[in-house]
């Protein structure tokens, strides 16, 4: 593992493991190492579920499925954050969910990202404007969009790649 990219982790576990969020703030609450070492392939049956009417079902599988694959791209860059606040709700962000964040992606405008603003995990859209300002944008009309000034402390900490919530 590359010395920076641990340096980086020790920075992120060293921050409290709960976090209250302010007022118009999503922001993470625990922080979790992504582990690949254990796997636990599950079925996956290849037929379709319907979301309309009934359909027959058939009694096949098409195998065995690890969600590994399929929602860590980088393993060794990837982490699990638990999410506090409502301030990203529309866009399917509820507390207590769990988010996967890739620290190897290049954040670009219009992604989801985890950010350090004043010493504090966040979740927000990240908005570059043609001025070349940048903006953290809630996903819930009730809270304000945050400019990022000079004054601030920020950082780009990773950029949201899946989000895992119960129903």
């Amino acid at each position: 593992m590359p010395a920076d990219l641990e340096e980086n982790i020790e920075m992120l576990l060293q921050f409290p493991n709960r976090l209250n969020p302010a007022q118009g703030c999503t922001k993470v609450e625990k922080v979790f190492k992504a582990s690949t070492q254990i796997s636990s392939p599950q079925v996956m049956y290849s037929t379709l579920v319907a979301a309309g009417l009934p359909s027959p079902t058939e009694d096949y599988s098409e195998g065995k499925i690890d969600l590994n694959d399929h929602l860590l791209e980088n393993p060794e860059s990837t982490f699990f954050v638990r999410v506090s606040g409502d301030s990203m709700i529309d866009v399917g962000i509820h507390p207590s969910d769990l988010l996967i964040v890739d620290r190897s992606l290049r954040p670009s405008s219009g992604r989801v990202i985890i950010a350090v603003i004043n010493g504090e995990l966040t979740v927000k859209r990240l908005i570059k404007k043609d001025n070349n300002k940048l903006y953290l944008m809630p996903e819930n009309p009730n809270y304000p969009t945050l400019e990022i000034t000079e004054d601030m402390d920020f950082m780009i900490w990773g950029v949201v790649t899946n989000v895992i919530h119960p129903l």
